[in-house]
């Protein structure tokens, strides 16, 4: 009897755990040597204290972040809707141009490290096209299912949380 009821058990267990929606089981720990690598932008949602959700590089919207293993990164979005500016020179443009072409990309670089046990990632920035960014410190969240990476930033550059989701680039 009592083999029946631990066999049962057991098998509970098991099944609980195999459940595709169970948190064991869908996600991971994410350790450096998986971070390490290159990764493409799924998604880029930032959520305001009110709930209103926005993507602020449009619903297209394109990039790819590279950490290696001496740690390093680079991290670029960009909207993909920007209109050209008219005289096909990068420094020669209207205001409008201009500030179209400055609200279509955030990019930054630096060094990182990586806390397995908390799942966070702290991020020292060295510059940004964004430049409060520049010098700063940021620590993000980090789940990871498969191979798409989320990484949510408290204090996202376009206000709100920050919620970007990476595919591990092919």
């Amino acid at each position: 009897m009592k083999r029946r009821r631990i066999f049962a058990l057991l098998s509970t267990a098991l099944l609980l755990l195999a459940l595709p929606g169970h948190q064991a089981a869908a996600q991971q720990k994410i350790t450096k040597r998986q971070l390490v690598g290159a990764w493409t932008v799924v998604s880029n949602v930032n959520v305001l204290p009110n709930g209103t959700r926005f993507s602020p590089f449009g619903e297209k919207g394109t990039g790819i972040a590279m950490f290696d293993a001496s740690g390093h990164f680079s991290w670029q979005v960009l909207r993909t809707d920007t209109p050209k500016l008219a005289s096909n020179n990068r420094t020669d443009g209207t205001a409008d141009e201009f500030k179209a072409v400055a609200l279509g990309v955030l990019a930054y670089f630096g060094t990182y490290a990586l806390d397995e046990k908390n799942q966070t990632l702290t991020m020292h920035i060295q510059a940004s096209s964004f430049p409060n960014f520049n010098g700063s410190e940021q620590k993000r969240t980090l789940t990871l299912k498969g191979d798409e990476l989320t990484l949510i930033n408290a204090a996202g550059a376009s206000g709100g949380t920050a919620n970007v989701t990476w595919k591990r680039a092919r």
